[in-house]
């Protein structure tokens, strides 16, 4: 029993230490050889083969730019300076103006809607809890 034991322990260390044994002698190359590769690639260092991203270059001289703005501004074509065609911010304030909100909370105070001042608000459904 203790026979087998043994020789399952030696079989299991053996298999662990072969592997990384294997292992270091067919990793990386040497440093002579990463040299040697170097120099067989003309390649400067950090630049790729080809441009992945378009060329943002115009496709029109800046006289004839000029041309078609002045042609566009005859139009009446031009966009004010400073001014963007769609604004994404959203707009400052409320839509309902000063006299209407005032109107609204005048009728709620009458009606009772309104939670007194300084009275913390009770959920209605809810028993409050002790």
């Amino acid at each position: 029993m203790k026979t087998k034991l043994v020789l399952g322990a030696v079989a299991a260390a053996v298999a662990v230490f072969s592997q990384g044994a294997f292992a270091q002698a067919a990793s990386s190359p040497t440093r002579a050889e990463v040299k040697a590769q170097a120099k067989q690639s003309h390649t400067p260092a950090g630049e790729a083969t080809g441009s992945v991203t378009p060329s943002k270059a115009s496709d029109k001289t800046r006289d004839e730019r000029k041309a078609q703005e002045k042609a566009d501004k005859a139009a009446g074509k031009l966009q004010p300076a400073g001014e963007a065609t769609g604004s994404t911010a959203p707009a400052k304030g409320s839509e309902v103006d000063r006299a209407a909100r005032k109107a609204d909370t005048k009728a709620a105070v009458k009606s009772g809607k309104t939670q007194p001042a300084g009275e913390a608000a009770q959920p209605s459904a809810e028993k409050p809890m002790k």
